[in-house]
Order: C-alpha cells, then sequence, then structure tokens
C-alpha cells in the first residue's frame, strides 16, 4: 500500500510540474502594483498624493486583440500569465482612467516580470 501511495503522490507532483509556454515549462507574466493619482486637487509633502488603484482591471492587448485581463486586489497588486512578447495595457475604465503608464510592457520569454503602472486620475 505504501508504493502504491508513493506512486501516486510522485504521479502527481510530476504532472503538476508546468503550466505555462507550451513544451518550454517555463510559466511567464507579469506581475506588480498599480496606483492611482493624484488623489487630490494639491499634493503635500509628507502626505501621499497617490494610493492603490484598487478593484481595476487592466486590459492586456497584442494586435489589437485582447488576450487577458487581471484585476488588482485591495491593495493594488495584480498578476497575468502571458506568453512572451510585447503588449499595450490599459484599463476598462472611462475618459483618464482608462489611460495606464507605461502604456506597454514586454513579457521576458523566461520568467513573471515585475511591471507596475499607474493611472493618472486628472485630478489638478
Amino acid at each position: 500500500m505504501k508504493t502504491f501511495a508513493l506512486a501516486v503522490l510522485t504521479a502527481l507532483t510530476l504532472g503538476c510540474g508546468s503550466a505555462g509556454s507550451a513544451g518550454s515549462g517555463t510559466v511567464t507574466g507579469l506581475r506588480g502594483l498599480v496606483k492611482r493619482g493624484p488623489i487630490t486637487p494639491v499634493c503635500r509633502s509628507n502626505v501621499p498624493c497617490d494610493e492603490p488603484a484598487r478593484g481595476v482591471k487592466l486590459v492586456f492587448t497584442r494586435s489589437g486583440k485582447v488576450v487577458a485581463t487581471a484585476t488588482t486586489n485591495q491593495k493594488g497588486w495584480y498578476r497575468v500569465t502571458l506568453h512572451p512578447g510585447r503588449y499595450s495595457v490599459r484599463t476598462n475604465r472611462r475618459g483618464f482612467e482608462r489611460k495606464t503608464s507605461p502604456s506597454a510592457a514586454i513579457v521576458p520569454s523566461d520568467r513573471f516580470a515585475r511591471r507596475d503602472f499607474h493611472i493618472d486620475t486628472g485630478l489638478r
């Protein structure tokens, strides 16, 4: 019975090893922090002028087609699995808050890359 249990455990461990790019075994994508601001008309010293962008959907496009989306958590963090390459990035919001800075990101072929974004609220 121990041998059977060990064989099942080994098979499960090996079977769960890769979920990334076809054939490479490497999972790639982006992760990072999204902030929005300014959050007040006048920014002051020692007072934050931006805040985490909570619940914002990032839209990743390539060749004009939506490839993936990721929604930020309560602290403004996101993570999205993407194939290596260059992607345009925007939000699903309107007006100023639709655009991110930077507006594009490159996913490397060997890892998850850190890419933070900032959303301009248009508040001045």
